[in-house]
């Protein structure tokens, strides 16, 4: 059995750091998380610079990032860019990017704050990017934000987040990934949600938060119901700036450790991505939150000693 882990670190775990790094160190922590044979890696949104000061200089990135190295024996990297809009996805097409990933919010007052557009607008503009994408030759991907609990809304309503899966599954979405953007999904909802999507002809996944704790125990539930795309960020960084004490995502590392422990194939040096967490600390000058990268792996995976740098 193997899984895709997609780490978004470059995207989702830097937009709300408060020290704006440069499209070189940007672009070399995607080179790096590559040649630690992660093979899908979100390293940008084309969003207005303004408003997410952080994801600024996104063409460049691209640029300097390159094609990704190779690593022997493993599937080549595959890069993608978050869009939001139409005018996000012509930058994207405008780039050598072949992975479009959509975020769809799941309320009204989220999708305002984030897109600037209602849940309906939104979701036209979603489907258009997916026909847009696969015109193009691109593959399309929609992430569906607050999926379990909204900062503004409260609790949202899972039939209406089956709703809108089943309609971006209509429209042709490669895959769809239901968001625990503010952290506060429990095994049982993770569970109900997935298994009512999956095996429908997409792949279906998870894209976690562990501001409460519980992003392990979500993917382990995820995975026994037929997830098989995780989304993390090394070192655990992250949080949407639009969700008001929005902490990190699940630590790449975190989900590596565990997927090989249940010897679930990942693909994954797990040694090189905790010396990139040690690295990006350095970088950005606080400790990072994964547990992986603080404690070590434990005595039974080997060659994945703590190192520094």
């Amino acid at each position: 059995m193997s899984v895709s882990i997609v780490d978004v670190g470059p995207r989702d775990g830097l937009q709300i750091e408060p020290r704006v790094l440069s499209a070189a160190d940007r672009a070399e922590l995607v080179r790096r998380l590559a040649a630690a044979g992660v093979r899908r890696i979100e390293a940008v949104s084309f969003v207005s610079p303004e408003r997410v000061p952080t994801m600024a200089d996104a063409e460049q990135v691209v640029a300097l990032a390159g094609e990704p190295p190779g690593v022997a024996g493993r599937p080549t990297t595959r890069l993608a860019g978050l869009v939001l809009n139409e005018r996000g996805y012509q930058r994207l097409a405008a780039t050598v990017l072949t992975e479009t990933r959509i975020a769809l919010a799941c309320t009204d007052s989220f999708s305002r704050r984030n897109t600037g557009m209602d849940m309906a607008t939104a979701a036209a503009v979603a489907e258009s990017i997916v026909a847009a994408a696969h015109a193009d030759g691109r593959t399309a991907s929609v992430t569906l934000a607050v999926a379990f609990g909204c900062p503004f809304e409260g609790p949202v309503e899972q039939a209406a987040v089956r709703g809108l899966a089943d309609r971006m599954l209509a429209a042709g979405a490669d895959e769809i990934l239901f968001a625990d953007t503010i952290g506060v999904a429990v095994p049982g909802q993770v569970s109900s949600v997935i298994a009512a999507s999956a095996g429908q002809g997409a792949a279906v996944g998870v894209h976690l938060h562990d501001t409460r704790n519980t992003a392990i125990a979500n993917a382990v539930a995820a995975l026994a119901v037929g997830a098989t795309v995780f989304d993390a960020s090394v070192g655990g960084l992250g949080g949407c700036p639009f969700a008001p004490g929005a902490t990190g995502n699940v630590a790449t590392e975190d989900l590596v450790h565990l997927f090989q422990r249940e010897g679930i194939e990942t693909g994954i040096d797990l040694a090189a991505l905790i010396r990139i967490a040690h690295w990006l600390a350095a970088l950005l000058g606080h400790p990072l939150t994964g547990a992986i990268q603080r404690a070590g792996p434990g005595p039974l995976i080997a060659g994945a000693a703590r190192l520094p740098g």
